[in-house]
């Protein structure tokens, strides 16, 4: 099993059947051996139906939290590869390919970039205010204060290999997955590079209320804040 694509899920039935179609294509149409996991977060929709019709893995993960779901989905996955991306249609799973062919060539975490620092796009309401705010905030205090070589720490579509992924133990059950493996990988001098990647407007129709994205800020400037200084 080359490639591993797993995606994190808490009731994401708008969007998951166009995320599963689109990895399932990446992988036949570049001859990919792999397979797509679903990490459900305790969803009460008909995510993980839907997944399980459409071929995917399901991995049932009760304790709430981005990381936690992620933690579980990567637990099962048997890949030398895993690609990581969100079920909310914004990330494009066509891309994959691109992300193996680093992995490929030797790096052990490639990162998506979604801002134009990195050459990404984000499409208009692809991304909430506080995140274009936020977002190149973090990254630039990690560039500037943690050696960290990528220009958009945050971005939910990545891949890394497994041997990288069991070296760096990773704790954080919440967003915070997301910075702590840049950050950790940074200190483990892995061979990092990141590739420039298109955002897309969320396809669910129910949003991420504006109160939990402020919720989620505070908890990454709090994590930043504590391991810079370790």
């Amino acid at each position: 099993m080359e490639v591993s694509i797993v995606i994190p899920c808490l009731n994401e039935a708008d969007t998951l059947e166009s995320c599963i179609q689109k990895a399932r294509q990446a992988l036949e149409s570049n001859r990919l051996e792999g397979e797509i996991i679903v990490a459900d977060n305790d969803s009460t929709d008909a995510s993980p139906t839907i997944a399980r019709t459409l071929g995917a893995i399901v991995v049932q993960i009760r304790e709430r939290g981005y990381g936690n779901a992620l933690k579980g989905g990567i637990a099962a996955a048997r890949g030398t590869y895993i690609i990581m991306a969100d079920a909310d249609d914004s990330y494009d799973f066509l891309d994959i390919p691109r992300f193996v062919e680093k992995l490929r060539a030797g790096y052990e975490l490639v990162q998506g970039c979604r801002l134009s620092a990195g050459g990404g796009t984000v499409l208009p309401g692809a991304m909430p205010f506080l995140h274009r705010v936020g977002n190149p905030i973090f990254s630039w205090i990690a560039r500037r204060w943690l050696g960290v070589s990528v220009h958009d720490i945050h971005c939910g579509m990545r891949g890394f290999t497994r041997s990288l992924y069991a070296d760096l133990d990773l704790q954080c059950q919440g967003m915070e997955f997301a910075s702590e493996m840049i950050l950790k990988a940074t200190r483990h001098r892995a061979k990092i590079t990141e590739i420039p990647i298109t955002l897309y407007p969320d396809g669910r129709r129910s949003h991420v209320s504006h109160l939990r994205t402020f919720r989620d800020g505070l908890r990454h400037l709090r994590f930043f804040l504590l391991y810079s200084l370790r």
